[in-house]
Parts: structure tokens; sequence; C-alpha cells
């Protein structure tokens, strides 16, 4: 049974669209209300001033006062279960990104306050050299930028995640980082001192190869080129890389599979993933909005083939099967899959990182605070 909203491409698209002009440069068509708040709000021009035109979205940077740095999850389907985010939302604006639901908890929309409403840790390298040096820290890889991407424009400024690498790398702490951007080659001289001590692991997201696809929906992150040359640099530095493949949309980027792992293969990389296409919560209304205005002719199709991993539904929140679906078309992917790794050699070995070379860092002043 095909949810209603499949037929959204036949469909007039409902009121509450941002102007093109107002969200020029960003990603999400929509700014609705978070799902927490008790008022809806909408902005309305009432032609009393200027002619007419809504001012643009643009980028504000916030301060995060963070307590606590490292992140912890039991999930058994995710592999590691510990992680550091520099960064709550992300100007990269992947019209995908799972975590967009979470800027709902900040009082804001999962939509273009998500791109446009960055909140920054500044205090982020000095909170994680007080957590790994408490008594009873032991070490597992952090993942670096498990929700938001670390390498997202405003680190060019801010160089947070440059200061957390400082700091694993002076405890000999072993981390994984997850990215969109080729901004990661500035820090590849931390990257592959961690390297030749087995502390580091870098994976890219490759989409697609398609220049205006890529552009369309991951409007401020690195070209897919750009991605492939970092990760290019990377492996020539001797820094283990892997290439994500994620999400894998139906009808839409699914056909690139294998000519993505060929050019990442290419290039030197050692591992691959991917991941499906996940819709729950505001993400599923979204990316509906975002596919009838950009690839109407596809949107029904794309639903559709969703929805068949999902028993009917947009998303399945069960462990093992959010990230890859059941049914025909997800066992298709998955073979798929399978067979181009085998082609090219990836993943047949694969790296684990050392715990055994930590050392705990001395806190600000040599004493923890009391409070």
């Amino acid at each position: 049974m095909q949810n209603e909203n499949s037929n959204i491409a036949d469909e007039e698209l409902g009121p509450g669209l941002v102007d093109e002009r107002q969200r020029r440069g960003r990603c999400a068509r929509s700014n609705a209300t978070g799902r927490f708040e008790t008022r809806t709000c909408e902005t309305v021009d009432d032609g009393w001033e200027g002619d007419g035109d809504l001012a643009p979205f643009k980028t504000t940077v916030r301060t995060d006062s963070a307590r606590t740095i490292i992140a912890r999850n039991e999930s058994p389907d995710i592999s590691f279960d510990q992680s550091i985010n520099p960064y709550k939302g992300c100007e990269h604006g992947c019209t995908y990104c799972y975590a967009r639901p979470t800027h709902c908890y900040l009082g804001h929309s999962a939509g273009l306050d998500f791109e446009t409403q960055i909140y920054a840790k500044p205090n982020a390298a000095e909170l994680l050299v007080g957590e790994l040096a408490k008594p009873g820290y032991r070490p597992a890889t952090i993942a670096l930028g498990s929700n938001t991407d670390p390498y997202q424009p405003v680190e060019r400024q801010l160089g947070i995640t440059r200061q957390i690498l400082e700091v694993l790398e002076t405890a000999r702490h072993p981390v994984g980082i997850v990215t969109k951007s080729a901004s990661i080659i500035r820090d590849i001289d931390i990257l592959s001192r961690m390297a030749n001590d087995g502390l580091i692991k870098v994976a890219l997201s490759v989409t697609t190869l398609d220049r205006r696809l890529a552009r369309s929906m991951e409007p401020r992150a690195s070209t897919p080129l750009k991605r492939l040359d970092a990760l290019r640099q990377l492996s020539e530095a001797g820094i283990p890389t892997a290439v994500m493949v994620a999400p894998v949309i139906p009808a839409l980027n699914d056909h690139e599979i294998e000519a993505i792992l060929t050019e990442a293969a290419g290039v030197g990389v050692q591992e691959a993933g991917y991941v499906m296409l996940r819709l729950p919560l505001e993400i599923k209304d979204l990316f509906r909005e975002w596919l009838a205005t950009d690839y109407p002719d596809r949107a029904k199709r794309v639903i559709g083939l969703v929805q068949s991993m999902h028993g009917g539904r947009d998303y399945t929140s069960e462990f093992g099967l959010r990230q890859r679906g059941r049914g025909p078309y997800a066992d298709q992917v998955a073979r798929r899959f399978q067979l181009a790794l085998k082609r090219f050699g990836l993943n047949t070995h694969r790296r684990r990182l050392r715990t055994d070379l930590f050392r705990a860092p001395t806190p600000v002043g040599g004493q923890f605070a009391m409070f």
C-alpha cells in the first residue's frame, strides 16, 4: 500500500514554501515551525515596505554552551559507541540529512533553520581534555561528526575540529571522521601523524558524481570531484580512507553505485559502505518538497520504492532495517554493492584502530574542577 503523499508529483505545492529568491543557495524549500513549539509562525509580506522582497536567509553562528562533549549511544547497527559533534546544524544543507529533526529540540525548524542557524562549541577541546582525563575513562574509537559535518564552512574560521584533533593526537586516542568536505585536507598534517600510529580512519560521503544533482541536494558541500581528490590526497599521505555511498536514493542516484566505487578505488580508497535514504519525522516532508520542485518527474517513483522497503511506510526505525530496508529492491541494492566491493577489492581488510597507545591528558591547571 502506498502512502497518499507518494502522488506529490501530481499535486500543487501547498503554502509555506519559501520564495526561491529568499532561499537562494539553500536546499530546504520551507521553514515550518518545529514540532515542539506551541505556536506556529509564518512569514508574510504585507506590502508596506520595500518592493515586496523578503530578506534572504543568512547564516548565523551561535555559541552552544556545552557541558559535555562526548556523546554515547547503544545502537547495535552503528559501528561506534561514542562521538563528538563540534557543531549543531549544518550549512551544507543536504536535503536528506537525518540530523535535521534534531534542530527542533533547539526551538528551530528542521528546514531552512537547520542550514542557517548554526551552533558552535568553542570549548569542545577543553571539555574533551577533561573527559579523557577522568580516572575511569576507557579509550574506544570516537566518531567525529556523527550528526553534523565537522568540516562544514564555519570550521574554516573557528577551527574547533582541528582543536579536537590536536587533543586526540596528544592523547594518542583513536578517531574516525566522516565528512562531505574537501576542507579536511587542511588537517592532513595531524591526520598523517595519527595514521602512522594506527589512530585514524577517514570516510568521505560521495552521494553522486552528477554535479547538477549534487548542487541541488547538497548545495554547500564540496563538489563530487573535490571529494574524490581529497580522498586521493589522504590516501597518498598514508591515511586509511573509506567512501560512503550515502544515501542511496531509489530512482535518483542508485544507478551510480558501481561508478562511485570505481572512482573511489581509483584514488586509493580501501573501504566502502552505503546507507539507504531515510525519511523519519520532518525529513519526509522536506524531501518531498525538494523532489516536487527539482525532480517532479521522478517523485512518485522515488517515494514508492522507499515505501516498498518499509512495508508501505516512509520509514522503519527498527535497528538493522532503518539504514538498509527490506524487500526485493533493498536486496538488489545490497547484492550490487557486494559484487562491486569484490570487483574492486574493497573491504578485504577492515582496519581496527589502536587503543593501547592512549595516555590520559592533564586537565587545565593540573586538576579537575569541583563542579
